[in-house]
C-alpha cells in the first residue's frame, strides 16, 4: 500500500516540476524561429543550448495555443 501512495505523490510532484522557465532571450528566439520555420521544434531546440524539442513545444503550446 505504501508503494501506491508513493506513486500518487510522484505524479503530483512531476506535474508541478514539469513547468519549465525560459529567459526573455530564449522566448524571443523561440518566437523568431517559429515565425521562420514553423513547428519544427527540433530545429528550434538546436539553436538553444540545453533545451529539448519537447520543452520548447510544451512552452509554445502552453503560451500560444488557442483553446476554443
Amino acid at each position: 500500500m505504501a508503494d501506491m501512495d508513493r506513486s500518487s505523490d510522484d505524479i503530483s510532484v512531476d506535474s508541478t516540476a514539469s513547468k519549465v522557465e525560459f529567459s526573455e532571450d530564449e522566448e524571443t528566439l523561440i518566437t523568431r524561429m517559429y515565425n521562420l520555420v514553423g513547428e519544427r521544434w527540433s530545429l528550434i531546440a538546436g539553436r538553444i543550448p540545453g533545451r529539448t524539442a519537447e520543452e520548447i513545444e510544451k512552452y509554445w503550446n502552453s503560451r500560444y495555443s488557442t483553446s476554443e
